[in-house]
């Protein structure tokens, strides 16, 4: 019989070993094809595979931190002849996501969610009294438990004892160094009924003899505990078990149904390796991480390089300031390659910094080292800054300092889709008082933005597009000066296509398939706006058409219409071709710009039946 169609619960242990190879074997001709996260969903394939023995996911709330490595729970839950489709457009999406599976019990892309999503979960059981039949079980990686969130909601687990099975895939960063044989036995110990059994009389027996033996009963514990890495959670009143080898199906199934039946919060910490099964990839090399389609037999990447990234020319110019100034720091949250950092921190390691999953910590440490004189650089993606929100208003705006935000990854990120695409962050940093926008169109106008932002002396923020800019033969760009835009061509049109960051080569392909002449307009700053470029281009055109990798409100558009009804400018009309009030799915690029009519033949179309 066919494994993938036989009940997991009927399986036995050989039964069990061998779907996780014909798994394994699955991810990887996929993600070798369609690209995505390789590493940590073949290291988790033994530990979801125990969860779907133990638990049920029908019933149970399944939840998985970032859920990024939760392929075999996509393959164990009916999704095996889909996964084909895996981050493609209108095809499966590489995270967990209730819309397209009742298994997955919540979006999850950004970490460290989970505890704080099981904890309500958990009230909710026991609102409903079904603590008998449910049981959340949760898996989070060592990485994410280094965001705040996850101890404020350990916090409330530990005081108020929800049933609840955390399992700990621990494939990168150890809480502490296991001692071996001994570490194993304890922790195995420790989970079965005998201890927990044990314990309870043994709680029960020293009520009666007074503070001494309370003392000496706490003694013997602590010295227990000291032997296993679980003191912490522990102390925090949160039974621990482990660590245990997390590839180990046997031990897996077993600690898993007595964590279960212990009816209490417990963390059941498990050792695995990144990549298990693929020995190219096996062992911490952050590139395996997540990966675009590669050759299985080499591991050398399928895709044909391209221009220039972004990010690349960001990294070029911060090295070249920091070279210069050595007032110039900077700090990134998990993001080192994937932000250009790593660079930074190999060549200057104690002026810029990965301060791990911990968006919030990022912005305000950054804040104090503008107020002690620096000039910090806070190097983010656009998604994840809307994590330390609160921190750019109370603790840079708020002050006044200068903070220059770095985004990567604005507007269309591709295959992450909606917990990734970076199209919120000029609606949100708008809004607040003392911040600056700006965005470069090019590699050289990039460099002169960069420039501008290393002298500037006020919170301020720059976004830049995930890959290349949009290649234009535009006039070069001018340096940056505050609130000055730049006029690309004008003519006597009617027409004004106003361009913002990598919306100025959208713009410029447009008016390329436009039969009537278009004057450009590269804005340049969206706060503070050029109002005397746009009140004289407001003489000449009534018809302002914009662009921007951005969602249309409260984003440049917006902003524009603010201008032009403050100033009481009337005849002017205006389409803002931003993103609509939606979340926007995942898959290739260019294939989502076109469901949405962004591509430059449908925006020409658009403007020609417009005007």
């Amino acid at each position: 019989m066919n494994l993938k169609q036989k009940n997991i619960k009927e399986m036995n242990l050989i039964e069990l070993n061998a779907l996780c190879q014909d798994i394994r074997a699955e991810i990887l001709r996929v993600v070798s094809k369609n690209g995505g996260h390789l590493s940590s969903t073949l290291g988790a394939t033994e530990l979801i595979v125990a969860m779907h023995k133990v638990f049920d996911s029908k019933k149970d709330p399944f939840i998985f931190d970032v859920s990024h490595q939760s392929y075999a729970h996509k393959l164990l839950t009916g999704r095996w002849e889909e996964f084909d489709t895996l981050r493609q457009f209108n095809g499966i999406c590489g995270y967990t996501k209730p819309s397209e599976s009742e298994d997955d019990y919540f979006v999850a892309g950004h970490s460290s969610t989970s505890i704080s999503l099981g904890v309500g979960a958990a009230k909710a059981i026991a609102l409903k009294g079904e603590q008998d039949s449910r049981v959340p079980i949760i898996m989070i990686g060592d990485g994410s438990m280094t965001a705040g969130m996850v101890y404020e909601a350990l916090n409330e687990l530990g005081d108020r004892k929800y049933p609840m099975v955390i399992i700990l895939n621990d494939n990168e960063m150890s809480i502490a160094k296991p001692i071996g044989a001994v570490s194993r036995m304890l922790s195995s110990a420790m989970a079965s009924p005998f201890y927990q059994k044990f314990k309870k009389q043994t709680e029960n027996f020293v009520d009666n003899f007074g503070e001494g033996a309370h003392y000496m009963a706490k003694k013997v514990e602590e010295s227990l505990k000291l032997i296993t890495p679980g003191i912490m959670f522990e102390e925090m009143g949160i039974d621990y078990i482990g660590p245990i080898d997390g590839h180990d199906l046997n031990s897996l199934v077993e600690i898993l149904q007595r964590a279960k039946g212990l009816k209490k919060p417990v963390i059941v910490h498990c050792q695995t390796v990144k990549g298990k099964g693929y020995d190219i990839a096996e062992g911490q090399e952050e590139k395996w991480h997540g990966v675009g389609p590669f050759d299985i037999d080499s591991g050398n990447s399928s895709k044909k390089s391209s221009g220039k990234s972004a990010t690349q020319i960001y990294t070029e110019a911060l090295l070249h300031l920091a070279k210069q100034n050595e007032k110039i720091v900077g700090a990134t949250a998990a993001m080192p390659s994937g932000t250009g950092l790593n660079e930074l921190m190999e060549t200057y390691p104690n002026r810029f910094w990965d301060v791990a999953i911990a968006e919030q910590h990022a912005v305000t440490s950054m804040s104090a080292l503008a107020k002690e004189g620096f000039k910090p650089f806070c190097t983010i993606y656009s998604t994840f800054l809307q994590r330390g929100y609160d921190q750019v208003i109370h603790d840079t705006c708020l002050m006044d300092l200068p903070v220059v935000f770095a985004l990567d990854r604005a507007g269309i990120v591709g295959e992450d889709g909606e917990t990734h695409q970076g199209v919120f962050d000029i609606s949100f940093l708008r809004a607040i008082p003392n911040m600056t926008l700006f965005a470069p169109r090019d590699e050289k106008s990039f460099h002169q933005a960069m420039a501008f932002a290393a002298e500037y002396q006020h919170p301020c923020s720059l976004r830049y597009p995930r890959g290349s800019f949009t290649e234009t033969t535009l006039p070069e760009s001018l340096p940056f000066e505050l609130s000055k835009s730049q006029l690309l061509r004008s003519n006597a049109s009617d027409i004004l296509f106003i361009g913002y960051g990598n919306g100025v080569g959208r713009a410029y392909e447009t008016a390329q398939l436009m039969k009537e002449e278009v004057s450009i307009l590269d804005l340049r700053f969206v706060k503070p706006l050029d109002e005397e470029m746009l009140k004289d281009l407001s003489t000449k055109h009534k018809k302002w058409f914009i662009f921007s990798d951005s969602s249309k409100m409260g984003g440049v558009g917006s902003a524009i219409l603010e201008f032009l009804a403050t100033n009481k400018i009337l005849h002017v009309e205006v389409e803002s071709f931003e993103y609509e009030d939606k979340f926007i799915t995942h898959g290739n690029t260019k294939l989502v710009e076109e469901s949405l009519g962004l591509l430059p033949e449908q925006l020409a179309k658009r403007v020609e039946e417009l005007i």
